[in-house]
């Protein structure tokens, strides 16, 4: 199994297309067939950390390849990119 972690920090002001890129990634899971399991939420902690983290679990390698470059996960990562200001990710296997 592979789990695939990333967490991101979003500009200031970006709140309502942050929220909107969270939900549309939330809706991936049971439209993509690879996603095994997925959680994404905000951080709760307060200033300082990242707004926000991915932890999704596909069955291989392939399977979270497959899932990056599926055209509704390419549209959902396009609001991403225009809105943060940092992203870090780490891929391992379980």
């Amino acid at each position: 199994m592979i789990r695939h972690v990333i967490m991101w920090k979003f500009r200031e002001g970006c709140e309502a297309e942050m929220q909107q890129f969270l939900d549309g990634l939330r809706s991936l899971q049971g439209q993509i067939p690879q996603i095994v399991d997925m959680e994404v939420g905000v951080d709760a902690a307060g200033k300082g950390n990242y707004d926000a983290a991915l932890i999704a679990t596909f069955r291989t390698w392939e399977d979270l390849e497959t899932y990056k470059k599926d055209p509704r996960h390419v549209a959902v990562s396009s609001l991403c990119k225009s809105i943060r200001t940092d992203r870090v990710a780490v891929d391992f296997e379980f």
